[in-house]
């Protein structure tokens, strides 16, 4: 049986990248919501390589926050995908989300919805305030949309977002794509397979300070790599005895077994 949400522990991992101007308000804000909607939950912090501050940053955090919060050292960037799977591989929560520490994502917007994974296994958000973002990034984004829907026959209104796992899923997964389509990649492979899922609208703030790294020439490639890998996999490699199998402490698991 599953556990209620009041007796899980939310893990969150916060990849950082040379963000010494955002890292200490956004870890700020996550424990600051914890107590907002009293989650039980730890913060897990990968910095991916800084250069800057970024590091010195999060040890003081570490040091006024004991117990709460913890670090994950890349000695160069492995990228977020690897960081996000390394955060996850030193979780010990029940849950599992992905903030990062740019500080251009509100917690409280997808702290809100935690209470829903008592119904679906995974809650995926779109964002309703796309006037936030420039033009181009919102065309690219409608592009990709459409292309990811078409290929694998589903209708995501955002795939990138902060979403919240049941952990058990991840663990669950036989690949791992560790570059920019690593969260299409997971939302793809689960509910292909039958997870229970719900979307979400949610506020994206206004990145404070530096400039996003999702739009560059190597994060398109890791993307183009990941995309193909997933059509291979989905296509030509199927699993052939179509018998599903759900994590155990699944609520797919859990309302397949009671139906």
């Amino acid at each position: 049986m599953n556990k209620k949400m009041d007796e899980n522990k939310l893990s969150v991992i916060m990849p950082a990248l040379n963000e010494e101007s955002n890292i200490s308000n956004a870890i700020n804000d996550v424990l600051k919501d914890f107590n907002t909607f009293n989650i039980a939950g730890e913060l897990i912090v990968v910095d991916d390589g800084s250069s800057d501050n970024t590091r010195i940053l999060i040890e003081q955090k570490i040091n006024e926050n004991p117990g709460k919060v913890s670090i994950i050292r890349h000695d160069k960037p492995l990228g977020i995908g690897a960081s996000f799977w390394d955060g996850v591989a030193g979780a010990t929560g029940d849950i599992v989300v992905m903030l990062p520490g740019d500080n251009e994502n509100d917690p409280r917007e997808i702290f809100r919805y935690y209470n829903l994974l008592e119904h679906v296994d995974i809650v995926i958000p779109f964002i309703f305030n796309r006037e936030t973002r420039l033009l181009f990034r919102n065309m690219l984004s409608f592009v990709y949309r459409f292309i990811i829907n078409t290929t694998f026959l589903v209708n995501f209104n955002y795939t990138n977002g902060t979403v919240l796992y049941r952990k058990s899923i991840l663990d669950d997964l036989d690949y791992r794509s560790n570059g920019f389509f690593f969260q299409t990649d997971i939302l793809i492979r689960s509910v292909k397979k039958g997870y229970l899922f719900a979307e979400v609208p949610y506020k994206l703030g206004l990145r404070k300070e530096g400039v996003s790294k999702a739009v560059s020439f190597p994060s398109l490639y890791q993307v183009v790599r990941g995309y193909l890998r997933l059509v291979k996999d989905f296509y030509f490699h199927k699993n052939k005895n179509g018998k599903r199998r759900f994590s155990r402490d699944s609520l797919t698991q859990t309302r397949r077994n009671n139906a």
